[in-house]
C-alpha cells in the first residue's frame, strides 16, 4: 500500500449530477471513499486517470484509491488525485499456496479497513466482482460484458453499463462507468495525468546536459512495444532515422528493458553511422525518467504503446503508427498528433497478434517512410513553438 503525496486539487464549485434523469443514480452525499480497480498494463492504467480526476472534482472531500498491478505503479505514483495505491504483485501467483493465501489475506485486510462506499471496476477481471462481494460497498459499478460474464458477475454490482459497438476512445469508455452512476462529466476534467517527480527530472536533465541536448530541441523515437507485432518494421525505422538525422534533427532512442525490445533497437541502429545527434537510451530509463524526457521532447514518434500514452499525458505532440490495434480507442489523447495507418488494409484494426496471430502485422509494413516523414514535418510546423520547450 502506498500513500500518494501531492498538492490538493482545486475543485469546481457545485456538483454536476443527473440523478433526476436516472432512477438508480447514486447519492454522492454518502460517498466518501472509492476504490478504482484497473488490473491491466501500463498504458491501460494511465488512461484510467481521468476517472480519479473526475471523481475528486465532482464529489467534495472524497478519497479515491487505486488497485493495480505492482509493475504499473509508476503510472499512478505521485498523482495528486489518488489517496492510496494498493498493488498486487503478479509474481504472487507463482508462490507456494500458503504464501499466496497470506498475501491475499493481507490485501483484503487493508482494503476492508478502508471501508469503501463505492467500487469502480474497469476491467472484466473476476477479482473485481469477488472483492465487491467481500467488501460490500454501498455502490459498485462494472461493464456488463454480455456473453463473457454471467449471472454471478451481474449480481456482484449495483450498476452495470454497456459500451457502444461504435469505436470510442478508451478514456470515454472508462468514464462511462461514472456516467452510469449519475455523474455528469465536465469536459475540462477529462485529463490523462502523469507525474514524473523531482528525482526523475533531476536525473533526465543531467543526462541531457551530458549528451549536449540541454538547450537543443530533440525528438524521442520509441520504435518498440511490449508486443512487437505492434512495431513498425526495423528497416523502415532505420530509414526514417537516417532522413531525420540528415534533416538536422537530434534523436533520443528509447525502449523497454526487455531483451527482445533492445535487440530490435540494436538492429535498427546498426546500419546508422555514429553521430552526436543520435543518443541511444533504450532500456536504461525508469518509467518516471521516461515521462520527464518526454515532456522535454519536441515530438514523440512511435507506435501504439504505453510510451505513446505517456507522451500524451506529458503534453508532447505525437506521431503514432497503428497496425492491428484500434486507433479510435487508443489514439493520443488531447495533444497535437498525427496517426498513421495503412488505409489499404480494410481488415484493420483486427486486434490479432499479427496477421493470423503470426506475430507479423502486414498493415504496419504498408505505412511508408515518406508518409511518416511528412507527418513529422507537418506536426513540427504546427507546433514549432515547442522547439524551445527544453531550454
Amino acid at each position: 500500500m502506498i500513500e500518494v503525496p501531492g498538492p490538493s486539487v482545486d475543485k469546481p464549485t457545485g456538483l454536476r449530477y443527473c440523478g433526476a434523469m436516472l432512477a438508480d443514480a447514486i447519492d454522492p452525499a454518502v460517498v466518501r471513499r472509492v476504490l478504482v480497480i484497473k488490473l491491466r498494463h501500463h498504458g491501460d492504467v494511465l488512461l484510467a486517470t481521468p476517472v480519479f480526476r473526475v471523481l475528486r472534482a465532482l464529489i467534495p472531500g472524497i478519497e479515491v484509491d487505486a488497485l493495480i498491478y505492482e509493475d504499473s505503479l509508476d503510472m499512478l505514483r505521485l498523482n495528486p488525485d489518488i489517496a492510496t495505491i494498493h498493488t498486487i504483485d503478479r509474481r504472487t501467483r507463482d508462490l507456494p499456496l500458503v504464501r499466496k493465501i497470506g498475501a491475499e489475506k493481507r490485501l483484503l485486510k487493508v482494503l476492508k479497513d478502508r471501508n469503501y462506499d463505492l467500487i469502480v471496476h474497469l476491467t472484466e477481471h473476476p477479482r473485481g466482482a469477488l472483492l465487491t462481494r467481500i467488501l460490500k460497498p454501498r455502490y459498485a459499478v462494472a461493464r456488463r460484458y454480455p456473453g463473457r460474464r454471467g449471472r454471478w458477475w451481474r449480481r456482484s454490482f449495483t450498476h452495470l453499463y454497456d459500451v457502444s459497438a461504435r469505436q470510442r476512445h478508451t478514456v470515454e469508455t472508462h468514464l462511462d462507468a461514472l456516467r452510469r452512476l449519475g455523474l455528469m462529466i465536465p469536459p475540462e476534467e477529462k485529463v490523462v495525468r502523469l507525474a514524473a517527480g523531482p528525482e526523475a527530472w533531476s536525473g533526465v536533465d543531467g543526462r541531457l546536459a551530458r549528451a549536449g541536448l540541454a538547450a537543443r530541441p530533440f525528438l524521442v523515437i520509441h520504435p518498440t512495444s511490449r508486443w512487437l507485432f505492434k512495431a513498425w518494421p526495423a528497416a523502415s525505422t532505420t530509414a526514417l532515422m537516417r532522413q531525420l538525422l540528415a534533416a538536422g534533427h537530434a534523436l533520443v532512442v528509447t525502449s523497454g528493458p526487455d531483451d527482445t525490445e533492445r535487440e530490435m533497437i540494436a538492429e535498427i541502429l546498426a546500419p546508422l553511422p555514429s553521430s552526436d545527434a543520435l543518443v541511444d537510451w533504450s532500456g536504461t530509463l525508469t518509467l518516471k525518467e521516461l515521462a520527464a524526457l518526454l515532456q522535454r521532447a519536441q515530438l514523440f514518434i512511435g507506435v501504439d504503446s504505453a510510451p505513446m500514452h505517456m507522451a500524451s499525458a506529458m503534453g508532447t505532440p505525437v506521431v503514432a503508427i497503428f497496425g492491428p490495434s484500434g486507433d479510435q480507442e487508443w489514439a493520443p489523447w488531447r495533444v497535437p498528433a498525427r496517426v498513421l495507418t495503412a488505409s489499404s488494409y480494410s481488415c484493420r484494426p483486427c486486434g490479432f497478434a499479427g496477421c493470423g496471430d503470426g506475430q507479423v502485422s502486414e498493415c504496419l509494413g504498408a505505412v511508408g517512410v515518406g508518409e511518416v516523414v511528412q507527418a513529422i514535418t507537418d506536426l513540427l510546423e504546427d507546433t514549432k513553438t515547442r522547439a524551445c520547450a527544453s531550454s
